[in-house]
């Protein structure tokens, strides 16, 4: 009988054991799982970046899967768990993935010659927010939690301003940039922030109209959307991948990004970023 209870008990662990224990993660998979920011329409993201599909493809011999995860949230997890391979991040996604990831950023957008960007505050034309400071008692939308332009930076802005999430404005989150100027537009909340190209973006394909909605504030440069990849895939693997994103130049391709090309970037580059957590009197290692 003991050998028996032995027996089943050794059976049932090692019927156990594929759930307690993951495969390392393939350091040259034969299909790139490729992770783009979950900042507008899943599909339309996807739809967007065909061209640098094929493109990858092409010059990397692999097949490529394009993602667009639920949230910044759960594109971090994945990349945690070594789902995904390479990840488009905004920069404080990054910075938090970086936390828990062996991840390292190898290139940035490169637009009009600078790899920076900056969001923008803007406001309800009808709501009477015609600067910063009327932003006090009102309603300010905001995208994801970890979003660097949808939240972070525009927070900031008004923290630079004296105003507080709380105490002067209530925040709401709505989960994209297109939702932050919809929002705003149809007059859910009276201001909000997203990133400066998004909105000019929305403006160009007329979905926001400057009849209803103005800018207040445009925030200071911040570095580029960084694209990273999994730290543990092949060295030669990870020299291609970086060549291809630097040496791209078909404007077919790049149309999507709204960019000129890709700058070689590295994870000093987002100290600015990590900088911002004294100034909001946040713990960015607790933000999620």
């Amino acid at each position: 009988m003991k050998k028996l209870l032995t027996f089943i008990t050794a059976a049932l662990f090692g019927l156990s054991l594929p759930a307690f224990v993951q495969a390392a993660p393939d350091p040259d998979p034969q299909t790139l799982k490729v992770a783009l920011l979950p900042d507008e329409n899943a599909s339309t993201i996807i739809k967007n970046n065909q061209g640098l599909k094929d493109y990858l493809e092409a010059q990397l011999g692999k097949n490529v899967e394009l993602i667009v995860t639920t949230d910044y949230s759960s594109m971090i997890e994945a990349m945690r768990h070594g789902r995904i391979d390479l990840a488009y991040f905004g920069p404080l996604s990054y910075v938090l993935a970086r936390q828990k990831s062996a991840i390292e950023p190898f290139a940035a957008l490169k637009v009009k010659g600078s790899t920076t960007y900056q969001s923008v505050v803007i406001a309800n034309i009808s709501s009477g927010v015609k600067a910063i400071g009327d932003i006090k008692g009102k309603n300010m939308a905001y995208g994801d939690t970890v979003s660097t332009s949808s939240h972070l930076i525009p927070k900031s802005v008004l923290a630079e301003q004296g105003l507080n999430a709380g105490r002067d404005y209530k925040e709401h989150f709505v989960g994209s940039h297109d939702a932050v100027a919809l929002a705003v537009q149809n007059g859910h909340a009276q201001a909000g922030g997203l990133s400066r190209p998004i909105f000019e973006s929305m403006v160009e394909r007329k979905m926001v109209s400057l009849d209803k909605v103005k800018v207040l504030e445009y925030s200071k440069p911040f570095p580029q959307y960084p694209w990273t990849m999994r730290s543990n895939l092949k060295p030669e693997l990870k020299e291609k991948i970086r060549s291809a994103f630097l040496n791209l130049k078909d404007p077919a391709v790049l149309k999507a990004f709204k960019a000129d090309g890709f700058e070689a970037m590295t994870d000093r580059d987002y100290d600015v970023v990590r900088n911002l957590g004294p100034l909001l009197k946040i713990d960015l290692s607790k933000f999620q």
